[in-house]
């Protein structure tokens, strides 16, 4: 790809007249259907949903922004909105592909009211692949086989769906530690929204204190949520979301680092040099050597 524009955009589609936003997709079952896909999922695009894979059988690996991760049977891998994948289609790997929209997590919060489940934590904190012990892998077999047999049935019920999606989750955060749980409802809200405009307005502006004013707290009160969910200021929270930007545009695509430093919302190419090295140790021409082959 010349362009860092030219990643596929991938957005989620329905599988099924009901829209439940979620969908639960054997994993040969999509190899199955590589031909039909109007992208090449075996080279990196961006998500628009959620995306979580479970690997019952074989080995791999599976790239998520900079990183190819390894996984094996056991292992669970969570993709974040908005971050860039790419599939192992040379070993595929047998499982399942859970598939989960912004607003089916909307949904969760608003009837279930469980703010453990802030989407934006659920891939960023730790790594995003981990392997499942005997006993949680059993679990998460149970609760994707109700799913399955849920959607499958000629009335699906949508709170049910979302309840034992809810479980499963609520199993695997057994396995992985986090501090979202330290949040009650309103900071998990409050977390979830600066996540959100961090997404959005991060090239255009990196002032935590501007951040804090468009959620309506202080910057004192932003800053005691982030370090509750993360253990990492606001300011942290940004820049960071920044560098992951930085470095998935110099690992995919061809652009100049001028030209990636004024997308990117700077205007002195020197400081944006500085910046990253500041992050990384390197200048961003010496990351993008270090990526090559």
């Amino acid at each position: 790809m010349d362009k860092f524009t030219d990643i596929p955009d991938i957005k989620y589609r329905a599988p099924n007249k009901e829209r439940s936003g979620i969908e639960v997709l054997d994993l040969d079952k999509f190899y199955s259907k590589l031909p039909k896909y109007d992208h090449d999922p075996s080279q990196p695009h961006r998500l628009h949903y959620f995306c979580f894979l479970y690997i019952t059988q074989g080995e791999g690996s599976h790239f998520i922004d900079c990183n190819y991760y390894p996984v094996r049977q056991g292992s669970f891998i969570a993709v974040n909105k908005n971050q860039i994948q790419a599939f192992d289609l040379k070993n595929r790997p047998k499982g399942k592909m859970i598939n989960v929209t912004e607003k089916f997590f909307d949904e969760i919060r608003a009837n279930i009211r469980m703010p453990l489940f802030t989407p934006a934590h659920l891939a960023t904190a730790h790594s995003p692949v981990f392997v499942l012990d005997q006993a949680t892998k059993e679990s998460c077999d149970l609760f994707l086989a109700e799913i399955d047999k849920e959607q499958a049935s000629g009335s699906c019920d949508n709170l049910l769906l979302q309840l034992v999606f809810s479980s499963l989750l609520l199993k695997l955060s057994q396995k992985k530690t986090s501090h979202i749980e330290q949040l009650n409802e309103v900071q998990a809200q409050r977390f979830s929204q600066f996540i959100s405009l961090i997404e959005k307005k991060f090239t255009v502006t990196r002032d935590a204190s501007v951040y804090a004013d468009m959620i309506h707290i202080s910057y004192k009160y932003l800053n005691q949520i982030c370090k509750l969910a993360c253990n990492q200021t606001a300011k942290q929270l940004i820049d960071a979301h920044i560098i992951l930007e930085i470095k998935r545009r110099l690992t995919i695509d061809n652009s100049q680092v001028q030209q990636i430093a004024y997308d990117l919302g700077f205007d002195d190419v020197t400081y944006f040099v500085k910046f990253f090295k500041r992050h990384t140790l390197l200048t961003p021409s010496q990351f993008k050597e270090t990526t090559k082959g």
